[in-house]
């Protein structure tokens, strides 16, 4: 490829990355702390892509006929991509892939001793996976006597609405599902993808992901409320 296709892909590229940096887009791809690893990346492209090309202009400006004998003008056409990536930028992981991905609390096997849950707060807001390491693996006995807080995306087992967020360890690429099924009386007109606040109680009750057959923790529902969706979707 030409000096001059490399420093625009490079410019590109490192623009792509600050401009996802400072919209807060990157939430959908990586975890938080790669903020300061994605801005001085993105710094150092841009500072590349004028490096490469200023010497791709002094190497044009040297060149006796000036007729640009380089590589035809499809290999452009690798711009297409950088191009495509900056323009639509695909968006958080969610229902479709939280339903053809097992439940991730079996792959956790956190069996260590669970904090009380503080009296003085009620509900008390919990993540998705503490809940569920909870109700697995501490059998419920410090969820007992405590409303809790959830809030996750809606999607579907078969015609079971569950509660769900993707977890993730560095970025999307590892993405995987932890799953609260619905006790009660939801609401039945929740939709796919549809972000939520469920307050409810423990229950003992338990199914099986269908994808890994790992174990599924219930929440007795109180009320399950519309919610924006978060800046962050991931946990």
């Amino acid at each position: 490829m030409r000096r001059d296709a490399q420093a625009i892909i490079l410019l590109l590229v490192g623009g792509g990355m600050l401009r996802l940096a400072w919209t807060g887009d990157y939430l959908n791809y990586v975890k938080p702390y790669a903020f300061w690893l994605i801005v001085p990346a993105g710094v150092i492209l841009i500072a590349v892509a004028a490096i490469t090309g200023w010497n791709a202009w002094r190497a044009k400006q040297a060149t006796e006929d000036g007729h640009g004998h380089g590589e035809p003008k499809v290999a452009w056409l690798l711009l297409a991509p950088v191009v495509g990536m900056l323009l639509v930028a695909p968006d958080a992981l969610g229902s479709y892939e939280a339903e053809r991905t097992g439940t991730v609390v079996g792959a956790e096997e956190n069996r260590s001793t669970y904090p009380e849950l503080p009296d003085d707060v009620d509900p008390v807001p919990l993540t998705l996976l503490d809940y569920a390491a909870r109700a697995i693996f501490d059998e419920g006995q410090t969820l007992e006597g405590h409303r809790i807080q959830l809030r996750g995306f809606i999607l579907y087992e078969g015609d079971e609405p569950q509660l769900a967020r993707m977890v993730v360890s560095c970025c999307a690429a590892d993405a995987r599902p932890v799953k609260i099924g619905f006790d009660g009386e939801p609401p039945t007109d929740l939709e796919p993808d549809q972000w939520v606040e469920v307050v409810g109680e423990y229950s003992p009750r338990q199914g099986r992901d269908e994808i890994n057959g790992e174990l599924v923790p219930y929440i007795e529902v109180e009320s399950i409320t519309n919610i924006p969706t978060p800046d962050n979707e991931y946990q």
